[in-house]
């Protein structure tokens, strides 16, 4: 049977982030293309055979439009909708996926099952030409490898140009990003701070009078940006609380979060030292210090 490339994706913002709790990877299962693929280019396991690829597959032809990032499409059937889908919304959709030589590394037409995700959890090609299209719509995407799995992707994932046919089946409207905090540049004076350099302000007093410990169960819902304000994940945008164990995710979380009370709402500035590190560890991933606002929803014991 062949594997799934774009199935085991979404461990991506929270996920890849804050350490992938278990729910958040089941949720994962079915979303669409990350640097996580694991099919193999250039050798398709034994199954069905490959959907033959386009006779354009090597390169877009003159009428292909073409966008500033390098992202090139052609309409194949015009949609009946009227409605792009934004940026944070989820996507239902049928799609096959060919390397610049012509062989197909992954197909939902072939496996006869389409698959529904978030436009910010995949391939910046795909986030960029799903927004292009309208439901009942096919398009042919040519995705250069920056906007896709790059020129030496992990092991498994296609490298390079890479070519997908899209039907866009439906769109789910997700809630708005939340805007970014005023102070996101740096935690304000009256901040309070920890002695491993967590700095916190409340931003909405809780309910509750107890405080989770690190081996608890928890449930929020969170927002992260880089100190520039650029937000790199958020639970709101998926309408979706996360849930984790305390120890299971980033210093910093595993911190704050046991400060915090059920019902309350946080705003943490986290050092790389207690987040991901000074330095990106994969092309995209935030590093240095960053800024979550958190609620605490709920937890167990």
């Amino acid at each position: 049977m062949q594997k799934k490339l774009l199935g085991p994706l979404l461990c991506l913002a929270l996920t890849t982030t804050l350490g992938c709790p278990k729910g958040d990877r089941t949720a994962a299962a079915d979303a669409a293309p990350s640097a996580s693929a694991s099919a193999v280019a250039s050798a398709p396991p034994p199954g069905p055979p490959p959907i033959p690829a386009p006779d354009d597959v090597a390169a877009p032809p003159a009428d292909a439009e073409k966008t500033a990032s390098g992202l090139a499409s052609k309409v194949l059937t015009p949609g009946t909708g009227q409605v792009h889908p934004g940026g944070t919304d989820k996507v239902k959709v049928h799609y096959t996926g060919w390397t610049k030589a012509g062989v197909m590394f992954d197909s939902s037409v072939q496996r006869g099952q389409p698959i529904t995700f978030g436009l910010n959890g995949v391939i910046p090609g795909w986030t960029e030409g799903l927004q292009l299209m309208v439901v009942g719509e096919k398009r042919r995407l040519w995705i250069p490898g920056a906007l896709a799995y790059g020129d030496h992707p992990r092991r498994g994932a296609p490298a390079g140009d890479l070519v997908f046919d899209v039907e866009l089946l439906d769109i789910t409207v997700m809630p708005k990003p939340p805007p970014v905090p005023e102070d996101v540049a740096a935690a304000p004076a009256t901040a309070k701070k920890t002695a491993s350099g967590l700095a916190y302000r409340v931003l909405t007093p809780g309910t509750g009078t107890e405080h989770p410990l690190a081996t608890s169960n928890v449930t929020v819902n969170y927002s992260g940006w880089t100190l520039d304000g650029k937000m790199f994940d958020s639970s709101v945008t998926r309408g979706t609380p996360a849930q984790f164990r305390l120890n299971g995710v980033i210093k910093g979380w595993t911190e704050g979060v046991q400060l915090m009370v059920k019902g309350e709402k946080v705003r943490f500035w986290i050092p790389g030292s207690l987040a991901y590190g000074d330095k990106p560890t994969r092309p995209g991933a935030p590093s240095g210090t960053l800024v979550f606002d958190i609620e605490l929803i709920d937890f167990t014991k």
